[in-house]
């Protein structure tokens, strides 16, 4: 089953050009006023402000990673490549800039709406795919959290499931979940072997 795509409404958007002066940057600012968003030119750093804006269009023929106020693939908001030269050197450090989605140039009388669209759809995909891996890196080392402390109960002498259970009463008597239990008993542990290595250094 497709997903259904969601068109967002662009008007009262912020845009920012990080490009000098040049007759692309009037031919983009037309479309972009004319789909109603407000645009900000500046070069050759984005101002602090920009951290707020909707979209940021930027020159990959002379823009450099210094130019944002962010690393490199961070950016809080969708990213338009204005590319003018198909050099693979630029285009490489244009992607690893963070691009959504590029722009000919010269930029004619069309295209901007659909590079708009296509970055605003893309940020969203990668930022719901990063937010998927977080979770799923989280609940991963919630597993060998839990794993470690039913090691560490079962090797009082008690057998793996006998441990499990303990931790699950654990968990209930310290009105905490699963996952806070067995991070309690991994920390006590750790900071006990702590203690009992400055004894021994003493």
């Amino acid at each position: 089953m497709k997903r259904k795509i969601h068109i967002p409404d662009l008007g009262g958007a912020r845009a920012y050009i990080l490009h000098r002066p040049h007759a692309t940057v009037q031919a983009l600012e037309r479309q972009l006023r004319a789909i109603g968003l407000t645009v900000v030119h500046c070069w050759p750093e984005l101002p602090a402000e920009a951290l707020s804006g909707d979209f940021v269009f930027f020159d990959a023929d002379q823009g450099y990673d210094e130019q944002f106020p962010w690393k490199p693939g961070q950016s809080p908001m969708p990213m338009i490549a204005l590319i003018g030269t198909e050099a693979p050197g630029r285009i490489e450090w244009s992607l690893e800039a963070g691009a959504h989605a590029q722009l000919l140039k010269p930029v004619g009388d069309g295209g901007v709406y659909s590079a708009l669209l296509i970055a605003r759809l893309g940020f969203e995909a990668r930022a719901q795919l990063s937010a998927e891996i977080a979770d799923l890196r989280r609940r991963l080392d919630e597993r060998q959290t839990v794993v470690r402390a039913v090691t560490l109960l079962a090797a009082r002498g008690k057998s793996e499931a006998e441990a499990y259970d303990q931790l699950r009463q654990m968990a209930m008597a310290w009105r905490v979940s699963f996952e806070d239990a067995a991070r309690r008993i991994v920390a006590n542990h750790d900071e006990q072997r702590k203690t009992d290595d400055r004894r021994d250094l003493g």
